[in-house]
């Protein structure tokens, strides 16, 4: 009797890595002419990134440096999802950008429908926020990994605890 095989779906985003990237950003937005006196903050609350600047020129500027630098620290920008630009106190603007903590569940049923549409012989479940797919032949799941990496789902994935 052959064992199964698994690996799980997953997307997290290391909140370490963005946390060194924005002190990056403030560092360079500090050095920088064009932000001279100007009121620029780049900070984390839990999982979002709130950008604040004095008009939206200026705010596309600190997103274009931010992402720069978190592309250095290899975390992924379809991780983050970015809300519409709001007026904040003292005539800045003020912009979050949402960090992608886990698959949302129509994301988990997207991605097991597709899988299932590939005709392998392997099963899938979703777990809470990540999906496991299972099989006996570790060529399935193989497959399953090499045609999830050419779709676009909309999300970051990373393929872990493979067994």
């Amino acid at each position: 009797m052959a064992k199964d095989v698994s690996f799980d779906i997953a997307s997290k985003i290391d909140l370490q890595e963005v946390d060194n990237a924005i002190q990056q950003t403030q560092k360079e937005i500090l050095q920088r002419f064009d932000f001279k006196g100007a009121k620029v903050t780049v900070r984390r609350e839990e999982n979002t990134i709130v950008l604040q600047a004095d008009d939206e020129f200026k705010l596309r500027s600190v997103v274009e440096v931010l992402e720069a630098k978190l592309v250095k620290r290899k975390v992924p920008l379809r991780g983050l999802s970015y809300g519409k630009v709001e007026p904040a106190a003292g005539s800045t603007v003020r912009q979050e950008a949402t960090i992608q903590q886990g698959i949302p569940t129509e994301k988990a049923r997207e991605i097991v429908k597709r899988i299932k549409g590939m005709g392998l012989r392997v099963q899938v479940q979703i777990m809470e926020d990540q999906v496991r797919v299972s099989g006996r032949s570790k060529d399935d799941l193989q497959t399953v990994i090499q045609e999830l990496r050419k779709t676009d789902v909309g999300i970051d994935m990373q393929f872990t605890n493979y067994r």
